[in-house]
């Protein structure tokens, strides 16, 4: 923590005037509060120079910026702390709502019943890596979601030295994985055909047809209105995406923006704007009947109730309990591009949005086993083993 000095102020006693010493301590909730020591009477010191003397013959500087110690934060007022402040008015970068609720649900579901009563300086990196380490074996978790613990808790420790609450970070030294073993079911476009046909009502066909052919996440897809259709443009605006009830900001700065609008899809969408109900500039693209409107469709009950089920009657093969949904075309449409139509990896990543292109690659795209399988002819024919016969 910072070397503080304080500040003299007067304030009337009832023996009179009299010199306190200012400064800041942190109390037993993580803030940071203001704490006086008195020095004397001002007719004992008559100014404020007198008074500075007074405080160092006393040594009541050494005695203030050791009171830290007395008065250390322990690590669930210091993750309360991070909550209010890397949210607030301080951030650097702002946080979707969807994050903020992340977050808190990291701090308060895990980081919080397992430090919380500790000294937060007193927390040993080595404690800190094998409960991380004990989430993936023990509780199950993706070791993305545990290195996404291992982050907040990381940041929560940041926020508390810049704000002087604290003065190490015992997470700098830890490590975990940051890869997972999810691969997401992938779709062939025949297959995609397939699903659209066993699906019932146009709906539910042009939000599948839409999704497979920008990739869209689905909160961006349901968040679509008529006006952000650039037909003569070629191409849609995305500039906010659909949560808990409401328009939000897109997921990441560069989310927002445009993906390409096809004259093939521009046509299937303009037959569909003839026939929906709900077609003025400001109507939803994928409206709720059952809202009349005024919301759009629910991805969660429609992938459910519907596009589950026309999967599998496609034959995709979905077990039980594996992830499915229109996430999936997404990563289907990165793939094919990447690995069938042979797209620059580039432009894939323009057209997902992506502001790293190493996501593209690692999570949107799977090898090809076709692809592999020719490479591993083209080596064996230079080898010259397929031109030997079997004896």
């Amino acid at each position: 923590m910072a070397y503080q000095r304080g500040s003299l102020k007067q304030v009337p006693r009832k023996d009179g005037d009299t010199w306190v010493l200012r400064y800041r301590v942190t109390n037993a909730e993580g803030r940071r509060v203001e704490n006086i020591l008195p020095i004397g009477l001002v007719r004992d010191f008559p100014n404020e120079k007198a008074a500075w003397r007074e405080v160092d013959k006393r040594g009541l500087l050494i005695r203030v910026n050791e009171a830290p110690a007395l008065h250390r934060i322990r690590f669930d007022a210091l993750a309360e702390h991070y909550l209010r402040a890397d949210f607030g008015a301080d951030a650097v970068r702002p946080k979707s709502e969807g994050t903020e609720l992340n977050m808190n649900h990291i701090v308060r579901d895990y980081l919080i019943p397992r430090f919380g009563t500790e000294i937060a300086e007193d927390i040993k990196p080595l404690d800190i890596q094998r409960w991380l380490k004990s989430l993936h074996t023990d509780k199950g978790l993706a070791w993305t979601t545990v290195s996404k613990i291992r982050s907040v808790m990381m940041r929560a420790f940041k926020t508390g030295i810049l704000h002087g609450l604290i003065t190490k970070n015992p997470c700098e030294p830890v490590e975990t994985r940051t890869t997972t073993d999810y691969r997401a079911i992938m779709l062939t476009p025949d297959q995609t055909h397939a699903i659209l046909r066993a699906l019932s009502g146009p709906l539910h066909r042009m939000l599948v047809l839409t999704c497979a052919a920008t990739a869209l996440r689905a909160s961006e897809l349901v968040a679509i209105r008529w006006a952000d259709l650039k037909w003569d443009e070629g191409r849609i605006r995305i500039s906010k995406r659909w949560a808990r009830g409401k328009d939000g900001p897109t997921k990441t700065e560069g989310s927002d923006g445009y993906v390409p609008l096809h004259p093939r899809l521009a046509r299937h969408l303009a037959a569909w704007h003839h026939r929906t109900p709900y077609g003025k500039e400001t109507d939803f693209v994928f409206p709720s009947y059952k809202m009349n409107g005024k919301v759009p469709v629910s991805t969660g009950v429609f992938v459910a109730d519907h596009l589950r089920t026309a999967a599998k009657s496609a034959g995709v093969p979905i077990p039980d309990g594996s992830r499915f949904g229109l996430h999936n075309l997404r990563h289907s449409l990165s793939n094919w591009m990447v690995n069938k139509a042979k797209v620059e990896p580039k432009t894939v990543q323009g057209i997902l949005r992506h502001s790293r292109i190493q996501t593209t690659l690692d999570l949107y795209t799977q090898g090809d086993s076709d692809e592999t399988r020719a490479a591993q002819g083209s080596y064996l024919r230079a080898l010259g083993t397929l031109r030997k016969k079997a004896s």
